[in-house]
C-alpha cells in the first residue's frame, strides 16, 4: 500500500500566529494563485485583439496605405474590466475617427472567461503557440483571426511570459511553499499530464504570489534544485520559513546549496524532520 505523504513544517523563531500560516495550501490555491497570475496577461492580451479588429474594421494596419481602407483611426480611450479575479482598470479601448467601430471584446470576453483564463494558465505553464494564441483570438474576437494577427499576438504573449518569469524579486520572504502541481496539458488533439513544480511566497506584509514555476516529468531533485537557484539568481536572500511535502527531491544538498545559507538552516531542518 502506499504511503501518503507526510506534510512537515519547520519553525525556526515564529510565533504562534505565524506558526499557523505554515500549513501548506491545497493544490486547489496553487492552481488559483497560477490562474491569477497568468491572467495578468490579459490586458495585454485585449488590448492587442481591439488594435486587430480596429485593423479588420479601417481595412488597414496602422501606418498601410490600402486601397480597401474605410476610416482612419482616432486614438484610445479608458474602459475598466471585471473579471472573476478583479478589477482591471484603464485598458486602452482604440477608436476610428467616424465612430464605426464598437468592440465585441469585453462582451466576448465575459462569456468565455473561463475558457480564456485556462488557456492563458495552460499557455503559462506550457508556453505559447499559434494553436493556442489562434483559439482565444477567434473566441474574443468571434470571428478567426488572420495568421499574421495570430502570430503578433503570440509574439506579445511570448514576451509578457518571458518578463513575468525572469521578473525580479523581493530579498525577504516570511514563507515559501514549495509543491508539485498535476496539470492537464493539451497539445493539439493530444493531452498529457505535466508536473509544474512551483515556489509560491509570501511576502512580509502577507501577500502571496506564484515566484517560479518549472514543468517537469516528475519532482525530483534536478528539478527543485534548478527552481531554487532561479530564486536565488532573482534576488531572494532571505526566508524566514519554508514548507513543503514528502517529494522525492526534499533530501538532497543540492536544493539546500542552491539558497543562501540562513536559507539553508531551514531547508535543512525540514529534511530533518522527513527522515
Amino acid at each position: 500500500m502506499p504511503v501518503p505523504k507526510k506534510r512537515t513544517i519547520s519553525q525556526p523563531d515564529l510565533t504562534k500566529g505565524e506558526s499557523a500560516e505554515g500549513k501548506m495550501p491545497e493544490e486547489q490555491e496553487f492552481r488559483q494563485h497560477l490562474r491569477a497570475l497568468a491572467v495578468s496577461a490579459v490586458r495585454v492580451l485585449i488590448e492587442k485583439v481591439m488594435c486587430e479588429e480596429l485593423d479588420q474594421c479601417v481595412g488597414a494596419q496602422w501606418g498601410e496605405c490600402t486601397p480597401n481602407r474605410k476610416g482612419y483611426r482616432n486614438g484610445y480611450y479608458q474602459r475598466d474590466l471585471i473579471t472573476s479575479t478583479g478589477r482591471i482598470e484603464n485598458l486602452s479601448v482604440p477608436r476610428d475617427r467616424e465612430g464605426q467601430f464598437h468592440t465585441q471584446v469585453f462582451e466576448r470576453y465575459g462569456r468565455y472567461e473561463p475558457e480564456v483564463a485556462e488557456a492563458l494558465t495552460e499557455m503559462f505553464v506550457s508556453g505559447t503557440s499559434t494553436h493556442k494564441v489562434g483559439s482565444v483570438a477567434e473566441k474574443l474576437m468571434g470571428a478567426t483571426p488572420s495568421s499574421s494577427a495570430v502570430s503578433r499576438l503570440n509574439q506579445t504573449l511570448t514576451e509578457q511570459y518571458e518578463i513575468l518569469r525572469v521578473r525580479p524579486l523581493l530579498s525577504h520572504y516570511r514563507i515559501l511553499y514549495l509543491d508539485g502541481i498535476h496539470f492537464r496539458v493539451r497539445h493539439g488533439t493530444q493531452t498529457d499530464s505535466t508536473i509544474i513544480l512551483t515556489a509560491l511566497g509570501v511576502d512580509l506584509e502577507g501577500n502571496k504570489d506564484v515566484l517560479a514555476l518549472r514543468a517537469c516529468a516528475e519532482e525530483d531533485k534536478d528539478g527543485w534544485s534548478c527552481l531554487l537557484q532561479d530564486l536565488r539568481n532573482r534576488g531572494v536572500t532571505e526566508i524566514d520559513l519554508i514548507v513543503t511535502d514528502g517529494h522525492d527531491g526534499r533530501t538532497t544538498q543540492q536544493s539546500v546549496l542552491c539558497l543562501p545559507r540562513h536559507c539553508a538552516n531551514v531547508v535543512s531542518s525540514i529534511n530533518n524532520a522527513m527522515s
